[in-house]
């Protein structure tokens, strides 16, 4: 029984023992804790800011979404960027399409001007060929080859001018009125084709700038995409824009030029043919007279 007694005392004193460091170590635990949590807070906004994108993202990525500083564009280029014509639709694309488009520019210009030269010259040279070759018959029988000369010096153009050449040889034979005839027609011809071979250039040259502004525009556009880690859309986006935008302006000029040429390819086609019915009329009808 004393045993048991001293036993059961040994034991209520190593409970009251456990209490007493229980109640000592708590409050060392909980300032601990205490310590701890601002490091903790601290790490989950760190988390929480390379979360910024959501699930999956990275710091990389939130990196990536941070709007780069856009350089200023120098020299003629810049300069139409910041005019008012700049921030039109059109100013706008032409600074995006790079410099090629100041060589789409030049051509579109040279041929814009050979286009309005060659229609008002040939609106000029154009003439009632039907009604002047009568003219020239009616006179040429009532009042002579003089009478019949003076009515094509009043009406310009190369088929008068022609009519005009084979008059002033009505005399020497019809060979000569041929000849001189040929010769007016050379130089009529040359006078109306004089600068086709520019608008003929400028059919050819726009495309080939073009395509060229897109091969400059397709090797930035890998360049980017080279020198990135990333692939991102944007990175592309202006190469492939300069490229499509040069193209298509390329196609823009070349189109209007190309059907300019046509035209007056077909204008010249008839003077060609309305000089050789005239001639071949104004000879049948000297021959008739002299013979």
């Amino acid at each position: 029984m004393a045993r048991l007694r001293t036993l059961k005392n040994a034991g209520l004193r190593l409970t009251a023992l456990g209490l007493l460091v229980l109640l000592l170590v708590t409050p060392v635990f909980a300032q601990d804790e205490e310590e701890i949590s601002p490091a903790a807070e601290k790490f989950a906004r760190i988390q929480a800011s390379s979360d910024s994108l959501g699930f999956g993202s990275s710091a990389a990525d939130s990196l990536s979404e941070i709007p780069q500083i856009i350089e200023p564009l120098g020299g003629l280029s810049g300069y139409v960027d910041r005019s008012p014509i700049g921030q039109t639709g059109a100013g706008s694309l032409f600074v995006k399409g790079g410099n090629f488009m100041w060589w789409l520019l030049i051509v579109a210009i040279v041929g814009f001007v050979f286009l309005i030269e060659r229609a008002w010259t040939l609106s000029r040279a154009r003439v009632n060929t039907r009604r002047l070759i009568g003219t020239i018959i009616t006179t040429l029988r009532n009042d002579g080859v003089q009478a019949a000369a003076e009515e094509c010096q009043k009406v310009r153009g190369p088929i008068a001018a022609i009519l005009y050449s084979g008059l002033q040889k009505s005399d020497k034979g019809r060979e000569a009125v041929e000849k001189a005839v040929a010769t007016a027609g050379t130089i009529e011809m040359a006078f109306l084709e004089r600068g086709l071979i520019w608008i003929s250039s400028v059919t050819t040259i726009a495309p080939l700038i073009g395509f060229l502004g897109t091969v400059s525009g397709m090797i930035n556009a890998f360049e980017a995409i080279a020198a990135s880690e990333q692939v991102n859309a944007k990175l592309v986006a202006s190469g492939i824009s300069e490229a499509l935008i040069t193209t298509a302006t390329g196609l823009i000029v070349a189109i209007p030029a190309t059907i300019g040429y046509n035209y007056f390819v077909s204008s010249i086609d008839r003077f060609v043919i309305e000089m050789e019915e005239t001639s071949s009329e104004l000879l049948d009808e000297l021959e008739r007279l002299q013979g």
